[in-house]
């Protein structure tokens, strides 16, 4: 099989459950994040560094893969598995999000979506069966349907809906291209922004297809926490028990933290590497901004409990010296920020597993918020799947 799925443990209050999904290249324990590579690679990191960090599955971007190296470059290599020397799994995104990022580059159809090249200016026709295409080529272990992507925070409800239903239409087009179903998974998309009926109509279609996993996409798009949780525990409460659940483009410790009580499985986001650009390390409480000067004599490693090699072998001190001047910084801080993410994963999946994870999230939101001045948002998400922050 492409992909088998089993859930080895359930949270007794929450929805949160520790699974274990067996893909082709790797097994993967869930819940589990997943790094951004879009271009096939991690920016700060070797493949062989996500290795020993215990990174089981990384991300690769089908618009840009089919952009630069293009497909031909791909299957001369065997796939981008060889091309990138990962021997683990591997997830692409179908270019959707692109309608998004690139939307000024963006025509979007029923035939598909026309963009105008970024690197040197052609056209190009990404179409469903294109999409598919160039993914069996890379050969990832799942791979996104093409979808019809929409900026969360717009308001055109006729818009929306055209999304919605065009994403379904573009699905069956995806599933009908596909030509490696015995090596590759195809995960449909629930879109309908933050309208809730059109988000359950999605969801209900998408779990009428012969699939291995679904994915919750449209959110985290810059739309208010109130609004993100509950199409989050929507979708959780449709989509099927016994299939993996991914939300896309989430990467936020107290956003994971949240969402895996709402019972989702696999995250993605650029933010651990994205935010290591820019000098700041992850740790519980949020993020350490080593470019500020109160760093300078600092002694100590970036958070005294973390198992990375950045944290046993460099200080605050050295990190503010030279961030924002050395490109080695970036890749300390990028090694450190991806260990975070893992360690917060593997936290996660052994509360759950132990019948602690309740009390793991009251401890974890403790460290986040000292004062207990909880925003609504965090409150009322874990309120819905029985963990009380606040005594009534």
């Amino acid at each position: 099989m492409a992909l088998s799925f089993s859930v080895q443990a359930e949270c007794g209050i929450t929805r949160a459950r520790a699974g274990l999904m067996k893909l082709p290249h790797c097994d993967v324990r869930t819940p589990v994040f997943m790094p951004v590579g879009t271009q096939g690679t991690m920016k700060g990191l070797l493949p062989d560094q996500l290795e020993a960090l215990d990174c089981e599955i990384i991300l690769g971007n089908t618009y840009h893969l089919g952009n630069r190296p293009g497909i031909d470059v791909l299957e001369k290599a065997g796939g981008l598995h060889k091309f990138m020397g990962w021997k683990r799994a591997l997830l692409t995104d179908s270019g959707g999000f692109q309608m998004v990022s690139l939307l000024k580059l963006a025509e979007i159809t029923e035939e598909g979506v026309k963009f105008k090249s970024p690197y040197d200016g052609s056209e190009i026709m990404l179409t469903p069966e294109k999409s598919i295409e160039i993914q069996n080529c890379i050969g990832a272990d799942i791979m996104m349907q093409l979808d019809d992507v929409v900026q969360t925070t717009f308001q055109d409800y006729n818009r929306i809906k055209e999304a919605k239903e065009r994403t379904s239409r573009w699905l069956d087009r995806c599933l009908k291209a596909h030509k490696r179903p015995l090596e590759q998974s195809i995960f449909p998309i629930v879109q309908g922004l933050l309208n809730s009926e059109l988000r359950r109509q999605s969801a209900e279609d998408h779990m009428t297809k012969n699939v291995n996993g679904f994915a919750i996409g449209g959110l985290s798009g810059g739309e208010a926490k109130d609004d993100f949780w509950p199409m989050v525990s929507l979708g959780t409460e449709i989509l099927d028990k016994k299939r993996p659940r991914y939300l896309m483009g989430v990467g936020m410790a107290v956003d994971l933290v949240i969402c895996v009580a709402l019972g989702i499985d696999m995250f993605d986001c650029v933010y651990p590497t994205r935010t290591a650009r820019f000098g700041c390390a992850l740790i519980n409480k949020g993020q350490l901004n080593l470019k500020h000067k109160q760093y300078e004599t600092d002694p100590n490693p970036i958070d005294k409990d973390c198992t990375c090699s950045t944290c046993k072998n460099y200080t605050r001190a050295y990190l503010h010296c030279i961030v924002s001047v050395e490109t080695v910084a970036c890749h300390l801080i990028s090694v450190h920020n991806i260990a975070f993410q893992m360690q917060l994963m593997r936290a996660m999946r052994h509360n759950i597993i132990n019948g602690t994870f309740v009390q793991f999230v009251k401890g974890f939101m403790e460290e986040v918020y000292p004062d207990a001045n909880y925003p609504s948002w965090v409150v009322n998400s874990l309120h819905s799947v029985g963990i009380n922050l606040v005594s009534t």
